[in-house]
């Protein structure tokens, strides 16, 4: 059992070669290579653009009071997407098309939905942050005074006396 982590990857690193030879008996070295490329920019651009979508959408449903674990679901789907998308390999590729495809990542948020627990919003009048006692009260350092006697002295001292602290 505690081999299989490292037996799934060296299938998965099997399967990526593969496709990968196979794709570039078909189409080309030069083309197969100028697809990895492209897909991982498109991988880039598309958890850039998307990523930053979720992230507004996140925080209006925060703001209104609602949960926002769809969008987050939504949002580890995409990142995860895109990082399929920029390894190379067309293995990953499909894996990473198929976490953009909205039936996937709606069985995905159906699946992850029960485990998940959102806090946030913003206290307010009738809703403490930190769900604790509040103490109120005002304080003074017992130093303080010692501090700026100090401080005075200090000064006096780089003055000597009789001399000018004029130059």
């Amino acid at each position: 059992m505690r081999w299989l982590p490292l037996l799934l990857i060296f299938l998965f690193v099997y399967i990526e070669v593969s496709i990968f030879i196979r794709v570039a008996d078909v189409l080309g070295v030069a083309v197969t290579l100028l697809l990895v490329v492209m897909t991982s920019c498109i991988g880039i651009s598309m958890v850039r653009n998307q990523g930053v979508k979720n992230i507004m959408l996140m925080q209006q449903r925060l703001q209104a009071g609602e949960s926002p674990a769809a969008e987050l679901v939504k949002s580890v789907s995409l990142i995860l997407a895109g990082f399929l998308l920029v390894v190379p390999g067309f293995f990953t590729d499909f894996l990473g098309l198929l976490l953009l495809l909205p039936p996937i990542q709606k069985h995905l948020t159906l699946k992850l939905m029960p485990h998940l627990q959102v806090w946030g919003g913003r206290p307010g009048p009738n809703n403490c942050g930190g769900q604790g006692n509040v103490f109120e009260g005002e304080f003074q350092r017992k130093d303080e005074h010692e501090r700026l006697d100090q401080s005075d002295n200090d000064h006096h001292n780089d003055n000597p006396p009789g001399g000018s602290s004029q130059r």
